[in-house]
């Protein structure tokens, strides 16, 4: 088996995959559901109910709220509470929509059966019609980003699109949330790239999993072996080789310019796994973005699992089934150990992005004391960006936003490959995340006055 990989820097941290033989079972439905109205990239949804009113599963509760925005429907069947504010993974309080759970009844027009519906039974799907189902449906990129997906099916007048990548990678450590929705959906998912295929209107599709999901890799290749215009691709373990850039690198090896220039300028449209199984569902079976795959993990979590989960579940409902928070001091992340974000609240909700719950214990947790850089250049081999990392966080700490956004940093995808792999455990990435938020601030801000 021939892999393939990026060419630019990559780690190989432990993967601690505990769940990855555990089948997905449905998460118990919560008793209150919080819809936090900022799920994606982009403007915030706007509520379209009021506090008192009656909702389905399935139902619109917040429109989009601008061109890159994204709606969101009721996971649950209910009352509405309150639209209030709540803490979200950001640690923040925002706009949120409260739902009191009542039962469990669903919109009629979702089809919940469990019928495979095939492209080519429905002529009447035209690109535009596909992406318009995409859209009403809230589908948002599954994998953490939160890019509104219609987006991507619609690039700029500029870019051409040749193909669509899926990203079933999942290189980040602990998650297997993609992984058993690729054992256990693997037909939807199919059919869910040819949907996102029509509706780029391109002909070829490429799958890229990694050498560890050897399971994964054998089924795939078993069902698209009559289908020439899809290609499974073996990938050699390696992080992050998720990222968007990497994965263009690693498939069809043509590496994407720095911003402002994304993964179509060369060709390639990438959606994650997730986001295609979402596609299948909400063009086939008329079915909104409500529920997603999560997996509940930790080295001390007794029983961690994956799961199908409404949104809008606090967090720790999920810590509960899988046995309890450990006793002692833990960390929650709100996805990987790698790109997740700490929380502040166990009541955080699962949202849109959410492909993980993390519970890492004090030993893991605990940051070691920062020493001085030793310029061993081990950040700038790691870099998958090229970039350099110890320069830029240096800058960064001293407030030279001139020189930080002349090294790129705008680049950085924050995948915390330097930090891992400095010896003096210096905080690299919160120093670049900081001076990449203030120089995307400055050039924002210039280019208003333009």
């Amino acid at each position: 088996m021939k892999l393939r990989t990026f060419r630019i820097g990559g780690i190989h941290p432990d993967e601690n995959k505990f769940t990855h033989e555990v089948a997905t079972q449905a998460a118990a439905l919560p008793k209150q559901a919080t819809f936090p109205l900022s799920q994606h990239i982009g403007a915030p949804a706007k509520p379209v109910v009021a506090k008192g009113d009656k909702v389905k599963v399935g139902t619109l509760i917040a429109e989009a709220g601008g061109f890159v925005s994204a709606p969101i429907h009721s996971s649950v069947s209910g009352t509405v509470l309150k639209i209030d504010t709540a803490i979200d993974a950001t640690g923040y309080r925002k706009p949120a929509i409260i739902i009191q759970v009542e039962g469990d009844e669903w919109e009629e027009t979702i089809d919940r059966s469990d019928v495979l519906e095939k492209l080519e039974a429905h002529p009447e799907l035209t690109p535009e019609s596909i992406v318009e189902r995409v859209k009403k449906a809230g589908i948002t990129g599954m994998g953490g980003a939160g890019f509104p997906t219609f987006i991507k099916l619609c690039p700029p007048p500029t870019a051409k699109a040749e193909c669509v990548i899926i990203n079933a990678v999942e290189c980040e450590p602990y998650i297997t949330s993609d992984y058993r929705l690729m054992m256990e959906h693997a037909d939807e998912i199919l059919v869910g790239l040819e949907l996102l295929m029509k509706a780029a209107k391109v002909t070829k599709g490429y799958i890229g999993i990694e050498e560890n999901k050897p399971a994964a890799i054998q089924l795939f290749e078993q069902k698209t072996a009559d289908n020439h215009q899809i290609e499974i691709v073996p990938l050699a373990k390696r992080y992050p080789q998720g990222g968007e850039k990497q994965l263009v690198d690693a498939v069809i090896r043509r590496q994407v310019p720095a911003p402002p220039a994304i993964p179509v300028s060369v060709g390639a449209i990438v959606q994650n796994v997730g986001t295609a199984f979402a596609v299948y569902e909400a063009v086939m079976k008329n079915k909104p973005l409500f529920e997603r795959y999560t997996t509940v993990t930790g080295k001390r979590i007794s029983r961690p699992g994956n799961f199908l989960v409404r949104m809008g579940t606090p967090m720790i409902d999920l810590i509960n089934t899988c046995g309890g928070m450990p006793e002692g001091a833990n960390k929650l992340l709100a996805g990987g150990p790698m790109m997740g974000k700490a929380l502040t609240s166990i009541e955080v909700p699962i949202c849109k992005g959410t492909n993980c719950v993390t519970v890492l214990s004090e030993a893991d947790a605990v940051r070691k004391q920062a020493q001085p850089c030793i310029r061993c250049a081990k950040c700038v081999n790691a870099c998958p960006m090229g970039l350099e990392p110890y320069l830029l966080a240096t800058c960064s700490s001293l407030k030279e936003w001139e020189k930080v956004e002349q090294e790129d940093i705008v680049s950085c995808i924050e995948c915390g490959s330097c930090q891992f792999t400095c010896p003096a455990h210096r905080p690299l990435l919160d120093n670049i995340r900081m001076g990449k938020a203030v120089v995307m601030g400055i050039i924002k801000s210039r280019n208003a006055k333009q």
